[in-house]
């Protein structure tokens, strides 16, 4: 493989380029669409991640989240409640949205090693969900725990993961079925 064919394959194409903008935009979309239960309302945020990368693949999903993560760090409204700005990022849930880019890192790693087949991408994304789950959880322990108030790990779990993880099991199962069945007419 020559020079130029190497940075070429590294490139994003024009396509490529659109989908993760159209990606980040659903996100945020999906983040505004809640349900409010408690102080933390369950919305499809998670699902979008999940569409983002069974349909774009590890490397575009990823930079699609990316993408969203710093609209939302430079103060635009796409996270939870139309939040938006640093401060959404480094308060005690912020953590969870971070967490996303640990979810596609290693969507993406685990899919260059292992392929992409259909249980491959399932298992990813669910490792990774727990991956993002355990940051979130350590980044909210830390963040919440003030020196006035302490959280415990347990604490945050049962706050902050264990009333979600269903629903979030539900969106996992219903954007791989989605992104499987999209991928047989559509190549993306």
């Amino acid at each position: 493989m020559n020079d130029s064919s190497a940075l070429n394959k590294n490139k994003f194409s024009t396509k490529e380029l659109v989908l993760t903008a159209m990606f980040a935009a659903v996100m945020a979309v999906c983040s505004w669409i809640a349900i409010p239960i408690g102080s933390i309302p369950i919305t499809l945020q998670t699902f979008a991640v999940f569409c983002a990368l069974g349909l774009l693949g590890g490397r575009n999903g990823t930079f699609a989240i990316a993408v969203y993560i710093l609209l939302g760090a430079i103060g635009l409204p796409v996270f939870t409640n139309f939040k938006g700005g640093i401060g959404a990022l480094t308060g005690p849930t912020g953590g969870y949205i971070l967490g996303f880019i640990l979810m596609a890192l290693l969507y993406w790693a685990g899919t260059k090693l292992f392929g992409h087949k259909l249980p491959v991408s399932i298992a990813l994304m669910a490792v990774g969900l727990a991956v993002c789950y355990l940051f979130g959880t350590i980044w909210f322990v830390c963040g919440y725990s003030n020196g006035k108030t302490k959280m415990t790990f347990m604490g945050a779990l049962d706050v902050c993961v264990f009333p979600y993880l269903p629903f979030d099991i539900i969106k996992l199962v219903l954007a791989t079925v989605i992104c499987s069945r999209i991928k047989k007419y559509i190549s993306i």
